[in-house]
This record gives C-alpha cells, sequence and structure tokens, in this order.
C-alpha cells in the first residue's frame, strides 16, 4: 500500500510539474504589425523608425515608416515605440535536444559508436521537452543546429525551431550539413604531474586521411552508378556534391584547417565550413581566398595555448572579420553557456567589431554558413517571421530584455523555469536589489 501510495505522490509530482512548461505556441492566426520600433536587419542595415508586418509565418514588409504609409485596418498592431527587433539568433553546432546532463548516459543521446557514420540523423533524436529550448529563447536565441559528435564523421544536423510539440514540430530545415572531424596532426594530453598539456606527433595522421578521402571518393563513384543497391552512408554525403548540403569540417591547427579544406575542394565538396578554428588566423588569407566561413568559439574563453595572448579569444572575431573572413560564432560543448549567445558577440564589440557587423555573426553570417539565408538570418520581405523585440541593446547583458518573441510567425512564450523560480522565490522571500 505505501508503494502505490508513493508511486501516486510521484506521478502527481510529474504532472505539476508538466503543468508548468508552456505549452507550444499556435500557428499565426492573423497579420502582425510591428510599429515604431529600431529594426536591426542582419545585414548590417538600421531603420530607426521601422514597420514590420508578416502573415502565415512569412515577413510581408520591412520598411521606414516615415517613408511609407500602410493601412494596417485587419492587423493586430503592437506598438514597439523605443524598442528593438532583431533577427532571431542563430546557434551553430550545438547538442541541444540530444544532450540534457551529460553526467547522465541516459540523457546523452548525441555520439554514435564507430567513425564513418553520415547516416545518422540528429532530427530523428531530437528532444523538444529539453529544458534549453525556454533558456535560449529568453535571449533571443530561436534557432539552433542539433548536431551529432563523435567519431570522424558524426552524422547529419538539422536546423531546429526551439519551440514545438516534437521534433517534426520544431524542425525547420532538415539535414543540411555533415560534421567531420579532422584528424589531428598532433595528440594534446594533460599531464596532471606538471598541470599543463603536452602535445605528441599523431604517427596515424595520414593513414587516417587517406581513409577519409577514400571513403568519399567512394561516395563519388557511387552517386555516378546508374543502377545500385542502396549504402546509408555513401548516400547520406551526396548532398555534398550537388551543394545542398554543407560539410562541416571540425579543425584548429592552421595546418589541418588548409588540408582539410584542399581535401574536401579535391573531392568536388562545394560547400565547406571550418568550425572551431583557433588558428584560423595564420591562414586567413587562405580562408578569404576560397570563401570558406568559419564558426568560432565562445568568445568567453581562455586562450587555446600558452604563448597565445591573454585576450586572443575576445580578439579573433575582430581579427578574422577584418582579414575578410566571415565569422561566426557558437558555444563549443556547452549547452548552458549557449543561452549567452548574443553576449559573445557583444564581447566582440568590446574588442573592435562594429555592432551591426557583430549581429551578424550570430544571425545572417551563421544563415549562409549553414546554407538556410534564403529562409532565415535577416529581416527581409519572403523570409521566415522568426524575430524578437528588445528593451534595448541585445547584444548587451543589461538591456536585452524581451518583449516578444516570434518562430515563424508564432508568438511564443518568454519565460521559463528559471523565472518562474525567481518569480517563486522572489516572493518567499524578497526581490534581491
Amino acid at each position: 500500500m505505501k508503494k502505490l501510495i508513493y508511486i501516486l505522490l510521484v506521478l502527481f509530482t510529474v504532472q505539476l510539474t508538466w503543468a508548468q512548461k508552456p505549452v507550444p505556441a499556435k500557428p499565426q492566426s492573423k497579420p502582425i504589425a510591428l510599429t515604431g520600433g529600431v529594426a536591426h536587419i542582419g545585414n548590417g542595415q538600421v531603420i530607426q523608425n521601422s514597420l514590420i508586418t508578416f502573415d502565415k509565418g512569412k515577413l510581408t514588409a520591412v520598411a521606414d515608416a516615415t517613408v511609407i504609409k500602410t493601412d494596417l485596418s485587419g492587423y493586430e498592431v503592437i506598438n514597439i515605440a523605443g524598442k528593438h527587433v532583431y533577427p532571431g539568433f542563430i546557434l551553430p553546432s550545438s547538442q541541444v535536444g540530444l544532450q540534457e546532463v551529460s553526467s547522465i548516459r541516459a540523457m546523452s543521446d548525441n555520439s554514435e559508436a564507430g567513425e564513418m557514420n553520415p547516416n545518422v540523423r540528429s532530427v530523428i533524436s531530437y528532444n523538444a521537452d529539453s529544458e534549453y529550448p525556454p533558456s535560449y529563447r529568453f535571449n533571443g536565441v530561436l534557432l539552433a543546429e542539433s548536431t551529432p559528435t563523435g567519431g570522424t564523421i558524426s552524422g547529419s544536423s538539422s536546423l531546429m525551431e526551439m519551440e514545438g510539440w516534437n521534433w517534426e514540430d520544431a524542425l525547420h530545415s532538415a539535414d543540411i550539413a555533415i560534421h567531420m572531424n579532422w584528424p589531428a596532426i598532433a595528440r594534446r594530453q594533460f599531464d596532471f604531474n606538471t598541470f599543463s598539456f603536452s602535445e605528441s606527433p599523431n604517427k596515424d595522421y595520414e593513414k587516417q586521411v587517406a581513409t577519409l578521402e577514400n571513403f568519399f571518393a567512394d561516395a563519388v563513384a557511387y552517386g555516378k552508378l546508374s543502377s545500385k543497391e542502396t549504402n546509408l552512408k555513401l548516400e547520406a554525403v551526396q548532398g555534398l556534391f550537388d551543394g545542398k548540403k554543407t560539410l562541416m569540417i571540425h579543425a584548429n591547427n592552421p595546418k589541418e584547417i588548409v588540408e582539410s579544406v584542399r581535401s574536401a575542394q579535391r573531392s568536388g565538396i562545394k560547400r565547406i565550413t571550418i568550425v572551431g578554428g583557433l588558428g584560423a588566423l595564420f591562414v586567413a588569407d587562405f580562408l578569404k581566398e576560397n570563401k570558406i566561413p568559419v564558426i568560432l568559439p565562445a568568445t568567453h574563453s581562455l586562450p587555446a595555448r600558452a604563448d597565445d595572448v591573454v585576450d586572443l579569444p575576445y580578439k579573433l572575431p575582430y581579427l578574422l572579420s577584418q582579414a575578410g573572413v566571415a565569422v561566426s560564432i557558437y558555444d563549443e560543448g556547452s549547452l548552458h553557456g549557449a543561452r549567452n549567445l548574443g553576449f559573445y558577440a557583444g564581447t566582440a564589440v568590446a574588442y573592435g567589431v562594429e555592432k551591426e557587423e557583430a549581429l551578424k555573426m550570430i544571425t545572417s553570417n551563421t544563415a549562409k554558413a549553414l546554407g538556410v539565408d534564403g529562409r532565415v538570418g535577416t529581416l527581409e520581405v519572403g523570409k521566415d517571421a522568426t524575430l524578437f523585440v528588445s528593451a534595448g541593446d541585445a547584444l548587451d547583458y543589461r538591456t536585452n530584455v524581451l518583449s516578444h518573441a516570434f518562430i515563424s510567425g508564432k508568438l511564443v512564450t518568454l519565460p521559463g523555469n528559471q523565472q518562474e523560480l525567481y518569480e517563486r522565490y522572489s516572493k518567499k522571500y524578497g526581490q534581491m536589489k
């Protein structure tokens, strides 16, 4: 009897917890107009007094309200005078929806056994009930690339909206990229005796590179066959050769970056992006010449090597962008920190990047690197109405206070579990000043 009562109490508690979670938004039911706000388009342009309208999840007008007059009868008009409106921030190369608590194996589904797993699709493992999306969208991160990890070729990533009942609802763009971990030229090991890193040459480097190049050669040959038995691994990478998918190469060493790009180009791969790129500054001319974008780790981090200047992670976005390289930002291996994506870009502003250029690093540059810039990344007519309204500068901790957020035209709930707990305990103990 006691056991039965205990089970019922647990079920009741779980039910209460579910009841507190925000319900996914309903599709847009009527045209909406945002008036009077400062619109940051995401391509460097700013409209001080804007009129933004959208219907059925798509932007129908983005204009200067002092120039264009529009009949707004039939629209739900939201006056955002004095506020700022931005395209939704895009988080690349994240394990959101695939991992919840990294120390609990049963709550991690981001890595598959084996080395060559291009056929592994992150989207079908995506957990729409994850606790992370509410904390992301509260800061303006409305889209995230759900990315598998592990092995040499980790799998296929998809762009997800940060709300939805299930993975089908949350899916924005399926299988947009193949993620590959380029073999390391040198292996780094941490020595607890000296509390420092030591490096040793990777004796298998040439063999590992050859294995990769043979795999892509097989994929090219497979694609040319008129009649064939389906090979899931080779089939999964066919989009790389016609530009439908992007090859995301995880590499940091300058030589690794150059050799990985040249190898991919020899294989006939059309779209290439470097993820990590800590040594990209040394090969910036090569990246610019080949039009290879780079997705850098969070600026709020320590230098990778002891001989780097201490503020290099803060300055790297500026230095690379000045060299003509398209830069984006992500948060390597940190799900909880990814909600600060906008503030990472804000740190880049403090170290030389123009504010609208920094905004591009988490909106339009990322959309281009992922190959989804036809739908998101900027506030332009015909693109998705995925945007948010902030009380002030969205790249500043102090002023990024969201009042509205829309994902494909759907008005999403902003307060999440963290805000609910803050309100609850503020009432009990008093608000901290």
